[in-house]
This record gives C-alpha cells, structure tokens and sequence, in this order.
C-alpha cells in the first residue's frame, strides 16, 4: 500500500487535530452555561478549554498555510538548510490566539470585579450584547479588517520576500500570521463572547463565518453582507433577545460556576 504524500499527511493530521479538539471541546462544555456573561471559571480551566477551541475553531482555516509551510520547509530540508517541524509553526500560532484569550479573560475578571449591576441581563445586558454584535458589524468594514484577511487568504507574501529559516524563523512566521489572524477575527470572537462562549451552536456559526471568509471563493467579497448580517442581529438581540434562536437567556440569578 502506497503511503500518502507529506502534504496529504499535514492536511489530514489537521483534520484531524481540529476534529480531536471539538469532541474534547463538547465534552468539557457538557453542562456549562452557554449564554451570554457566563462565569469564565478558574484560570487554568479556561485556559485549556480556550486553546482547544482555538485549535477546533481555526485549523481548519489556517491549513493553506500551513500547508504551504510544509511544502516550503521540505524543499528548504532539500536543499541543506536545516528541517523545521509543522507543528512549530501551528503552536506559535495558537499561542496568538491563547494571548487573545488571556486578554479577554482579564477583562472579564476586572468587570466582575466591579459588580456592574446594569449588565445583568434583565438591566442593560441584551443592550450590551446587542452592541457589541453591532460593533464587531462595522470592523468588518474597516481596511484593518480588509489588510488581514486578504493576508490570511493569500499567504504567498510569506513567500514573496517573507520566509525566515531555522526555529527561529518558523516561530515568527507562526506568530506573524497568528495576528494577522487575530486582526482579520477578533471581531467574530466578539460575537461569540457576547452571545455565549461556552455555547457549541455560537462556536460553530463563528467557525463556520472564519472558514468561508478565509478559504471560500469570494469570501472577501462577502464581507458587506456578514457586516449588515452582524449589525440585524445586535439589533435582533438588543430589541427581542427572547426570540433569538439558540441565544440561550442567562439565569437572572447567580451565574453558573465553571471552576474545574
């Protein structure tokens, strides 16, 4: 039996790392609170099931890159420079994304820390939420969003006068791209903060928006009708949050713990 050719290997141990990631990721989730202001829990829990997420929710995106990386370090090895590992290049990507995630999560604790009372969600919490969908909405519009999405669609400028050798090298590409990443999406990571993080139906509609904005033919393009789809659905949320499908009502009591 014939073995499979390296990129073959790359794309399905991808695959199969981001699908791994979503079961290991529902099975933590099994339970949790899945709406809008949920308790991030303790830090080391949050931390681990964030960079499952990141690793279920962007493989899939990320794997022309890192495709190409495979493709461009073996013929590097080829030609006597030394041989980097796929897998350098994927970690100090998601350490991008575990940074975003450390920010976020700092923020949350200072705002518990406050005990704002008009978030709570029979106060002003759809209207919160509402904005900040809105708001993620018009990103999508600005040329920072438009710079870092045509870089993560196109990586050939990692080629162009990009690529960098050695350890050193695939660990700054790998950070390099992450936050050109981080630039194209923070915004739809917004949108899934605000409408329930722990949520795997929210999860899966952001995931599936970074896939088809990154890989789809024309996704770039389709950038305006995701921006007015966002700002209907703050609208939709700040005005009948009750009659959002799968927008989950948080309990207006105590929020439910996640300390594992």
């Amino acid at each position: 039996m014939r073995s499979l050719p390296r990129p073959a290997w790359t794309a399905a141990w991808l695959l199969g790392g981001a699908l791994a990631a979503w079961i290991v990721t529902a099975e933590r989730m099994r339970g949790m609170d899945a709406g809008p202001g949920t308790d991030l829990g303790g830090l080391g829990w949050y931390t681990g099931v964030w960079v499952t997420m990141m690793a279920a929710m962007m493989l899939p995106s990320v794997a022309p890159m890192v495709l190409l990386f495979a493709r461009v370090s073996k013929e590097s090895a080829r030609r006597g420079h030394s041989s980097v590992p796929t897998w350098v290049f994927v970690s100090s990507y998601l350490a991008v994304w575990s940074a975003y995630g450390l920010v976020a999560y700092g923020l949350f604790r200072i705002v518990r820390t406050r005990n704002l009372d008009f978030l709570a969600w029979n106060h002003a919490g759809p209207y919160i939420v509402g904005i900040a969908v809105i708001g993620a909405g018009v990103y999508e519009l600005t040329p920072l969003k438009s710079v870092c999405l045509r870089h993560c669609r196109s990586p050939v400028h990692f080629i162009l006068g990009g690529w960098r050798e050695g350890w050193l090298g695939a660990l700054r590409m790998g950070s390099e791209h992450g936050a050109y990443c981080v630039g194209c999406c923070w915004g739809l990571m917004v949108v899934l903060f605000a409408l329930g993080v722990m949520s795997l139906f929210w999860m899966a509609v952001v995931a599936a928006v970074i896939f088809a904005q990154k890989i789809l033919p024309g996704g770039e393009r389709a950038t305006r009708a995701l921006a007015v789809a966002l700002v209907a659905l703050g609208i939709w949320v700040a005005a009948a949050p009750g009659s959002v499908p799968d927008l989950t009502q948080p309990d207006r009591g105590p929020a439910m713990k996640m300390d594992r």
